[in-house]
């Protein structure tokens, strides 16, 4: 209690500040008693980790995937939860750092029980942290990390079984698009790449560099900056000393703002396109107008496409009052890995942690998720969700809002 206290006491984004604690209550809500005929006994509660960043800069991330979790195990504890019993969840907040992420998943596993773990925002985090699930055999469905090595840090031969999976558009992809996007479809030659110095900056900008090359471009600038750096003259100034026709970008949101609002004041009117950080809040309520024409991969768009995109939103806003979501893929995805686990918990009749990772990696039923409807998503060999840049959005900041890049694209709700 006195942890859930604190959190609340913390600096929340004013959007998340008004959701409900009911329904962190609803997402453990009692199911109807299994056991005893007269009703005194009850069976215990399925417990889940849910671990992320829920203050600082990250945190428009980490809450909207946690409201998503939640909604997600709201709707299935209402509907009896899984295998008679109700869900559980046990919200822990990393602060984005390795450390406590770390610390929070061995507390998971030796101390609170869980029987898989949801979560993770920051790709230093989940590499940092996701040994402890793999060590106790429990699965763990990273729900927004992208750094390409997160589903392979424990492969075969080394490791027999891999629990670690994962639903967010890995870098690998988002490079891919990104590079597409600014080599195939616009031409540029001469490109920047600016990232910050976490695992996540490090790591992406040299898959996106390997993108180019791909692509026959090598990079004429890569500019590394610091986390809460807010001066990013000297970058920028090399960048387009170097002729860069495009800023490409890999960071989070706050940096990001500062590197547009440089560019502003530097009059420097090139293209911003980077990674699904982009789209976070805090870049575009810091950037303002210079945030606008960015682009972006996104797995998930502010929009309802589908019945159950119209029913997520729907049950977004009457949790948290509000229409908008901080960050939409983070909420989709923190939803959608829910709803993934709980069919593997039915299917496998157990929550046994190998019994789980094979259901998962067979998974039978179809589940209708908000960023796609998953058809055996996994298998032993893949533990993404996503393999192709078909099943990416391109997103483009218009009015403070994201929106599709290309009018008249057709909304993608791929069978993996």
């Amino acid at each position: 209690m006195c942890s859930l206290i604190a959190l609340f006491r913390r600096a929340l984004p004013a959007v998340l500040l008004i959701v409900p604690l009911a329904l962190a209550h609803a997402a453990s809500a009692q199911a109807p008693q299994v056991g005893s005929t007269n009703g005194t006994s009850e069976r215990a509660p399925v417990r889940i980790g849910v671990s992320g960043p829920f203050s600082g800069p990250s945190s428009p991330m980490g809450l909207s995937m946690r409201t998503g979790i939640r909604i997600a195990t709201a709707e299935l504890n209402a509907a009896g939860g899984v295998l008679g019993r109700r869900i559980e969840l046990v919200e822990r907040d990393d602060e984005a750092s390795n450390e406590l992420g770390a610390q929070i998943a061995r507390d998971f596993v030796n101390r609170e029980r869980v029987v898989a773990g949801l979560g993770i925002v920051n790709t230093g985090v989940a590499l940092a942290s996701q040994r402890h699930y793999q060590n106790a055999r429990i699965p763990v469905i990273t729900s927004v990390a992208t750094g390409t090595l997160i589903t392979r840090q424990f492969q075969p031969p080394e490791f027999p079984q891999n629990y670690v999976f994962r639903v967010s558009a890995n870098d690998t992809l988002q490079a891919a698009v990104i590079a597409d996007e600014a080599v195939v479809r616009r031409g540029f030659t001469r490109l920047a790449i600016l990232h910050d110095a976490s695992n996540y900056g490090v790591l992406g900008s040299a898959d996106l560099a390997a993108a180019l090359r791909g692509r026959g471009v090598e990079p004429v600038a890569v500019e590394r900056f610091q986390l809460r750096q807010t001066d990013m003259q000297p970058q920028l100034e090399r960048a387009r000393a170097a002729g860069a026709q495009a800023v490409l970008t890999y960071g989070i949101g706050p940096e990001l703002a500062h590197i547009a609002n440089g560019m502003a004041r530097m009059q420097w009117k090139v293209p911003i396109i980077g990674s699904w950080t982009l789209a976070m809040s805090n870049f575009i309520e810091i950037a303002g107008r210079n945030a606008e024409g960015a682009r972006m991969p996104q797995t998930f768009i502010q929009a309802a496409h589908t019945p159950k995109q119209s029913a997520f939103l729907e049950a977004w806003q009457k949790a948290t009052g509000s229409t908008r979501i901080p960050v939409p893929p983070a909420a989709a995805q923190g939803y959608d890995s829910m709803l993934l686990l709980a069919a593997a918990i039915r299917q496998a009749g157990s929550v046994e942690g190998t019994r789980i990772r094979e259901a998962l990696e067979n998974l039978q039923a179809l589940v209708d998720g908000v960023v796609m409807t998953y058809h055996r998503p996994f298998s032993a060999d893949n533990h993404e969700t996503l393999h192709s840049t078909q099943q990416i959005h391109l997103g483009e900041i218009r009015n403070g809002e994201v929106v599709f890049a290309r009018e008249g694209e057709p909304p993608r709700n791929p069978l993996p």
